[in-house]
């Protein structure tokens, strides 16, 4: 039997905000089906088990890259996920506001694009580093299709327990409608968290360090031309022969 690994300690403000989040998402949860919002306590269900996907990385991940996925990007998982539950869909099904949906898909396009960013970085590792551009490129792209796998969760959740997630009401019309803005939305939040990060790598915008990462920078792309130089008289050299 595979041994299971051992879950990383956390500082107490990071559990702290972590199960607040899911005490809240449980209250919510237990609240609305109390009050005939059986749909409710599913929701709450299901986002309860996506606060835990980084312990269930750490228990079940060996010893491949997904190990080493940071904590705070599940802090910030969680603060969106109870935002989107207990205050948003609060306001979708009691309320006629729906314009909470705007700041959750930007944001949701954001947290995606950035975990992206992070991700191919784990995959690569330090031996093997890859371009700015092409990490730029598949942030955008994977964040993309997690939005749209988004909405392949709203649309199932709306058939198998009558949620209203794709909904039709104003300001959306139709729900082809709210799929095609929530997808507009989130691929803002994207495309900012993209030029973000990748302005923050190579040192245009951040912190004190900020000089460090541009001066690095410059130092691989002059390593990386001078590398492109050599292959090429190389190859040259060796059709000549």
């Amino acid at each position: 039997m595979k041994k299971l690994n051992r879950i990383p300690k956390l500082s107490k403000a990071t559990e702290i905000t972590w199960w607040t989040c899911r005490a809240l998402l449980f209250i919510w949860g237990v609240w609305g089906m109390l009050h005939g919002y059986t749909s409710e306590f599913v929701q709450a269900t299901f986002a309860i088990i996506f606060t835990h996907l980084w312990d269930m990385f750490q228990l079940f991940g060996g010893k491949s890259f997904i190990t080493k996925y940071p904590a705070y990007m599940q802090t910030m998982l969680n603060c969106f996920i109870c935002f989107a539950c207990v205050i948003g869909t609060t306001l979708n099904s009691r309320t006629d506001f729906t314009g909470i949906d705007i700041p959750e898909h930007i944001f949701a396009g954001y947290l995606a694009c950035t975990g992206s960013f992070i991700l191919i970085e784990i995959i690569q590792g330090e031996k093997h580093p890859i371009k700015i551009s092409a990490q730029a490129l598949f942030s955008i792209g994977f964040s993309v299709m997690l939005l749209v796998g988004w909405e392949f969760y709203e649309f199932t959740m709306d058939r198998l327990y009558g949620f209203v997630m794709q909904h039709g009401q104003v300001p959306y019309g139709t729900g082809l409608t709210d799929t095609m803005i929530d997808l507009i939305l989130g691929s803002g939040g994207a495309l900012a968290a993209m030029f973000i990060e990748a302005f923050r790598r190579v040192g245009l915008i951040g912190g004190k360090n900020r000089h460090a990462l541009r001066e690095k920078y410059k130092k691989e792309r002059e390593e990386f031309k001078i590398e492109k130089e050599l292959k090429y008289k190389n190859a040259q050299n060796g059709e000549c022969v």
